[in-house]
């Protein structure tokens, strides 16, 4: 499964009750056979459903796991004799005992069911997506919902083979994992069942099924068909990803020399999705603006996030269906290794893409997570359901990518490309745990990566490698040492942490060369005098610590770096600054010699990072000052491109006029720039072809900044014309907590509990207002005053995750204290991390200004503006 954004790391997933438990090993499911017949209009379905079991032992009873299901007629067959089966629910563990008077002998037995259950509006389970005025039927399995839809041993271990039939309405269509085997009429009036093909061995949470009116553009790779499916009135949108899932299917297949399982793929935009995507074996399942784009006005960004996702969702055929962990404590072996491999396919289809850089800012993200006390280890112990859910968050994502990424490096690309395939091939169609992969991995390979993915899955937290110097006449001195990095106040001592580390290095245009670092201390030589960069390509998942003078070497050399190897050093230093280790003007210092890069991922990283520092940690009687260093630094790039600059650009001059327009106007404060902003956004309404598409949103939050009601109306208008254009809805949509009236702000409050915004986008556009520092006051304000309407509205499942995360972008001990005081009061299970999170975010955002403010205001005075 995808998540939606990265910015919402581990926010927007599933919740259920916390006492749900792991079933008896004594049965085992062999295969399903479903039957469902779902009626739209009064949101119910049907089911009748035979399981196939073997029994370890004889039993008078079988449990298995149900939810919101109501059961008819159950029986057991064994033996030759069937026996009726009493069926007693427990709710609160979500499973139902079948009990028989007479034992069941061990060996094979079918369960015999029939059921009815709820299309709900909750977006899990089996549920209703609604669009273009009529109701669909939709899944979402992932993690511990197949129990909504059908009773089932719903747990990844309990693999089976499954055939599914659905009773529809005639005019509707279903897809399921299978190919369509046959399409009948009846057998009820206004009726037609569809059948499909047995599956391959799968687990509970991979089934899917998608009922209405949806219409399909067709392809194929080998001898595979593809098809990416939408409802009628976004066809025209599929184009771009079927061309991708054909580059990236045949990608795969060569790369693992192992064959695609699932016999066909299908790829289907729902109108009403919770997740990002979800893999679902042969039937993969996105939310609509992360598959269809029009090719001809879709951004650079928009393109480069759906073909990512597509090959996200496809590789997991590999990792995750083919090869599935055996409990969800293992969730990284799904979900790192998809997002480790995401990128391969698109390097080769798209190399001036250059998704390297999305890879390392991808690291970066989760070693900002990774740096807070409450993080996590790669492999955590989880039992219920909203434990599972907070599972799936930066660390199973990023940092597991990371971690390979760095094997990947040290071992070499084709010795590790054996070993996965290896791996695949040894545990095709079964189960498997994390010392299953890296014992594989070091036969094959000969290297220990047994030794350093044990630290990294285990152990909580990212280490720093202080990396010192000293030219000993002929040969450079190098002594490396580690330690746990938390970003924490000064005063706090990290837990003594140490881990085995490949670290890859080079000074100046010599040859990469990598040491194992496994002790607190080591020293290594490395021939001449030279500057030495201790992340070579950017591929170590640890932060690097060089002295000041170090850093300033660093940036005076910027041109013996690669692109991928500034943004590390961008990335490491910023946290440098959070932790205490180095004043704030050693990274100003950095960021000033980078100003010309030409790289927009280098040119968004200085963004962000000097909009953090305008923000919180300037002094307000020296806002003005930094504001004019930011325009006098940034503004020239910004003059040198040109605004809005020529259609026919290379779309990454487009990419880097975009970031120095926010840089610039935003957090330079730019008055020229923010009217120029309006006047183009303006522009754009009326004749949408006047912008570049890359530059679209920026524009549209620029003009936002500087609208009033008039334009908000415009925006408003915009939504309700744009609901089968995906991507420019979302152009608009996510414009509208940058604008700054209050009055505006309170419209945008109401607005995300109306009818017109769609309960996946609610919390999402709540969190862009407490994001905003001139609506973050507000928007808690309405967060606390709408609570119960909230929580009724969106539930636990994604929306009031995603706002409490968004609670850290808060920066003051006050803050932390009225967020921690309501939640003590209106306690969130299924967000306890992300709450534990946000107020370390908070705390830390303090720390920095108390630690960094003063040194800021030194390096402003003596900085020429």
């Amino acid at each position: 499964m995808r998540k939606i954004d990265s910015l919402l790391l581990a926010l927007l997933l599933f919740a259920a009750p916390a006492s749900a438990q792991r079933l008896s090993r004594n049965v085992t499911p062999e295969h399903y056979t479903l039957w469902f017949a779902p009626d739209l209009e009064s949101a119910t379905f049907r089911g009748r459903e035979s399981i196939r079991v073997q029994l370890r032992t004889s039993a008078r009873a079988i449990t298995l796991h149900a939810a919101e299901i109501e059961f008819g007629e159950v029986t057991i067959e064994a033996a030759g004799g069937t026996q009726a089966a009493r069926v007693t629910l427990d709710a609160k563990a979500e499973t139902a005992t079948l009990a028989v008077p007479h034992q069941i002998p061990a060996g094979a037995a079918t369960i015999r069911l029939t059921y009815r259950g709820t299309l709900n509006d909750k977006l899990r389970g089996f549920y209703l997506s609604r669009a273009n005025g009529r109701k669909y039927a939709v899944t979402q399995m992932e993690p511990t919902d197949a129990r909504r839809a059908f009773p089932s041993f719903d747990e990844p271990v309990y693999k089976a083979t499954f055939d599914v039939s659905l009773m529809i309405d005639l005019g509707d269509t279903a897809i399921s994992n299978g190919a369509q085997l046959s399409d009948t009429p009846g057998p009820e009036p206004g009726k037609h069942t569809l059948t499909f093909a047995t599956t391959p061995t799968m687990s509970t949470y991979l089934v899917a099924m998608i009922v209405g009116d949806f219409v399909c553009r067709t392809g194929a790779s080998g001898g595979t068909p593809i098809r990416v499916c939408s409802t009628p009135d976004k066809r025209e949108l599929t184009l771009f990803a079927i061309e991708a899932a054909e580059q990236q299917l045949a990608f795969y297949n060569a790369f693992f020399g192992v064959p695609y399982a699932f016999g066909k793929l299908d790829i289907i935009a729902i109108p009403d999705f919770a997740a990002g995507a979800m893999e679902n074996s042969g039937a993969l399942t996105f939310r609509e603006r992360l598959l269809l784009v029009d090719p001809q006005r879709s951004s650079l960004g928009a393109r480069k996030r759906v073909a990512s996702i597509v090959s996200h969702e496809i590789a997991h055929q590999w990792f995750g269906n083919l090869v599935t962990m055996k409990w969800w404590d293992d969730i990284w072996l799904n979900e790192g290794f998809a997002t480790w491999l995401a990128s391969k396919p698109l390097t080769q289809w798209r190399p001036e893409w250059k998704v390297e850089l999305d890879d390392a800012a991808d690291t970066q993200s989760a070693l900002g997570l990774d740096a807070l006390p409450t993080t996590r280890p790669i492999r955590l112990d989880v039992h219920a359901p909203e434990q599972i859910n907070e599972a799936f968050d930066a660390i199973a994502y990023e940092k597991t990518a990371g971690v390979l990424r760095m094997l990947e490096a040290f071992v070499g690309p084709e010795p590790f490309r054996k070993g996965v395939a290896s791996y695949l091939t040894k545990y095709s169609y079964a189960n498997a745990a994390g010392e299953d992969f890296w014992s594989e991995m070091t036969r094959v390979t000969g290297r220990p990566i047994d030794r350093i993915m044990k630290g990294y899955v285990e152990q909580s937290g990212v280490p720093v490698v202080s990396v010192r110097t000293r030219c000993t006449g002929t040969n450079t001195e190098i002594t490396l040492s580690q330690q746990r990095f938390v970003a924490t106040p000064v005063g706090d001592v990290p837990p003594a942490q140490t881990w085995t580390t490949p670290v890859c290095f080079k000074a100046n245009d010599g040859p990469v060369r990598c040491e194992v670092l496994e002790r607190p201390r080591q020293t290594v030589s490395a021939p001449g005098c030279a500057n030495v960069f201790a992340n070579a390509d950017g591929r170590g998942y640890y932060l690097t610590e060089y002295s000041p003078e170090a850093v300033g070497a660093l940036a005076r050399d910027a041109g013996g770096l690669k692109s991928v190897e500034r943004l590390s050093l961008l990335g490491d230093e910023w946290w440098m600054v959070r932790g205490g280790r180095h004043d704030i003007g050693v990274y100003l210092d950095l960021a000033t010699g980078f100003a010309g890069d030409e790289a927009a991922a280098i040119t968004e990283a200085i963004a962000t990072r000097l909009a953090t520092i305008g923000e919180y940690v300037v002094a307000p009687d020296r806002k003005t000052r930094y504001e004019a260093w930011v325009r006098a630094r940034f503004g020239p790039a910004l003059n040198a491109l040109g605004l809005p600059g020529g259609l026919p650009e290379g779309e990454e001059r487009h990419s880097r006029r975009a970031e120095l327009l926010t840089l610039v106007g935003v957090t330079g404060n730019d008055t020229g720039i923010q009217r120029r902003g309006l006047e183009l956004g303006v522009r754009y309404i009326a004749s949408p072809a006047s912008l570049h598409p890359t530059l679209v949103p920026a524009v549209l939050r620029m003009a936002a900044m500087a609208g009033n009601a008039v334009l908000y109306d415009l925006y408003l208008l915009q939504l309700e014309r744009l609901g089968s254009q995906p991507e420019e809805y979302s152009r608009f949509f996510s414009a509208l907590p940058w604008f700054r009236d209050p009055a505006l702000v309170q419209r945008t409050l109401a607005l995300a509990l109306s009818s017109d915004v769609r309960t996946q986008d609610a919390g999402t556009l709540i969190a862009g207002l407490l994001a905003r520092p001139w609506s973050r006051d507000a928007a808690w304000t309405f967060v606390k005053t709408e609570w119960q309407t909230l929580v009724q509205k969106l539930g636990t499942i994604q929306g009031i995750p995603t706002i409490v995360g968004a609670l850290g972008n808060f920066c003051a001990p006050e803050a932390a204290a009225d967020v921690r005081q309501f939640f003590a009061k209106h306690p969130v299970p299924s967000a306890e991390r992300g709450l534990q999170q946000s107020l370390e975010r908070i705390d830390n955002c303090a720390a920095l200004v108390s630690r960094q403010s003063p040194a800021l205001t030194a390096w402003l005075q003596s900085a020429n503006p």
